[in-house]
């Protein structure tokens, strides 16, 4: 046995015995809170035990900046009674839309909150000035934001040690609600964006947001009203619950930290109830977009289904970012658990996305956190697959059934990456993964490794085997898990 492979084989059993070690702290720490529910779900439906179900919502998938942006700003602009916002960072120059003479963030906050109270909940940033936003930027937003206007911005530094509040919300007057993964500043990427993805910007950026009306907009709105009544100490009132508004059922599901608000002491766990539920549901296909892939509990789900297909047209389909923010190494060593799960039965495809026009050619980053299973649930938030938004940050998510919205969104989201029309793709998508995703990624892989210049947008995500910094996952999810 080489030096290599000996070594290989230590990262793998250290790995396995530290992810071991993880899940059990995990699960212990669950079943102390009263959420071990959360890793055995029952086999009854899509949706996690708890919190609410609403039916009656009309909910419509927003993909990109150049479609989710101009959104969020027509909506403050028509606000009648109330604007509400919660996000990770925004900057008060950043703008909306870009026509000459759009307005900047601040500008238009200032103006809506001359007709309506616009509340706008920050996270205040690291107690260190070890990554973005620092505890500066945070408060010299905040500073700005509040400069001439009558907008009430606070900042809220109830993280747990090395976590963030990290959701992204806007609510407009407790009838509409926006959820998803965009922030509303440049730090770290541009948000604007198109699903053309144009290499004329240093680094592209696809993410998504969910636009819902109709009675689950209450829950976003209960749960923006929890964290300012803490924050800020200003008593909002009970949202009402609005009528309904269209056929879907939907779900508000959550991440709060135990111990960090009065509200939930024992903190929320149903986003992470959410997403195991339904990948232990999925019988065809599961098809997950996310800027991180971390968690060994999400890990174990998709390595038991690749072991054990329910079905043999099941697919596993991954969109993830060639270089994340950080963690490449973490997510690499969970891929390569997949890899050798799979064992060369071609279920398993892991890819990530680029720009190019002739000569010019940019990273698309992938910042997007949205799941489709079996075309019958989809899940859009902020949430990334991790320790951190699993358990430790504060992260909503929307989870619907409606078939008809998730088929019609993955359908979408896969005309984009394949660059191909709908009706093209709007077949059996073990075909579709088969004959036209695979091919396409493994032609641009080979191009790449070639030295040549790429031809299409998708490829394999680099770097990915079956020995892959295997221990470097769970030693990271130790490090940051409390």
């Amino acid at each position: 046995m080489s030096i290599r492979s000996l070594l290989d084989k230590v990262d793998e059993r250290i790995g396995d015995g530290l992810e071991h070690v993880l899940c059990t702290h995990h699960s212990r720490r669950l079943r102390r809170l009263g959420w071990g529910d959360a890793l055995a779900p029952g086999d009854d439906g899509w949706f996690a035990a708890r919190p609410e179900v609403r039916p009656g919502n009309r909910i419509e998938v927003l993909i990109d900046g150049e479609q989710a942006l101009p959104a969020v700003r027509a909506a403050i602009e028509g606000a009648r009674s109330s604007v509400h916002i919660a996000n990770w960072h925004a900057s008060p120059d950043f703008r909306l839309t870009r026509e000459p003479g759009a307005p900047t963030l601040r500008e238009l906050l200032r103006d809506a909150a001359r007709r309506v109270p616009v509340r706008v909940l920050l996270w205040a940033g690291p107690p260190l000035p070890v990554f973005e936003p620092t505890r500066g930027r945070a408060r010299a937003a905040r500073e700005e934001f509040l400069r001439d206007s009558e907008v009430r911005c606070v900042l809220d530094s109830r993280e747990r040690t090395l976590h963030c509040h990290h959701e992204k919300l806007v609510i407009v007057d407790g009838r509409s609600a926006f959820v998803g993964g965009l922030d509303f500043t440049a730090l770290e990427g541009d948000r604007h964006d198109s699903s053309e993805h144009p290499p004329d910007r240093p680094l592209g950026w696809h993410d998504l947001m969910v636009r819902a009306e109709g009675p689950v907009v209450a829950d976003v709105a209960g749960h923006f009203r929890q964290r300012w009544n803490e924050v800020a100490g200003e008593r909002l009132p009970e949202p009402e619950v609005p009528e309904p508004a269209g056929a879907s059922t939907a779900q508000l599901v959550r991440t709060v930290p135990e111990k960090t608000y009065d509200f939930a002491p024992r903190g929320d766990f149903s986003l992470l109830a959410a997403h195991v539920r339904a990948l232990r549901a999925a019988r065809r296909l599961i098809y997950l977009e996310n800027q991180f892939f971390w968690s060994p509990e999400i890990a174990e789900i998709l390595i038991d289904k690749l072991r054990n297909p329910p079905d043999d047209r099941f697919r596993v389909v991954l969109v993830l970012p060639r270089k994340p923010s950080n963690g490449s190494d973490t997510t690499r060593g969970q891929l390569s658990r997949l890899v050798e799960a799979d064992a060369g039965a071609g279920r398993l495809l892991a890819t990530t996305l680029t720009a190019h026009d002739g000569d010019r050619s940019c990273a698309v980053y992938v910042h997007a956190k949205a799941g489709i299973i079996d075309d019958e649930w989809l899940t859009v938030g902020s949430a990334n697959l991790n320790e951190h938004s699993l358990f430790n940050d504060t992260e909503v998510n929307l989870c619907t059934d409606d078939a008809a919205l998730a088929r019609a969104t993955r359908l979408r989201l896969w005309s984009e990456h394949l660059q191909r029309p709908v009706a093209e793709i709007d077949t059996d998508p073990a075909h579709v993964v088969d004959h036209i995703w695979r091919p396409i990624a493994e032609e641009q892989a080979d191009l790449e490794s070639a030295g040549k210049p790429r031809t299409h947008r998708l490829t394999l995500l680099p770097g990915v085997s079956r020995r892959t910094g295997r221990l470097k996952g769970p030693l990271r999810g130790l490090l940051v898990d409390g």
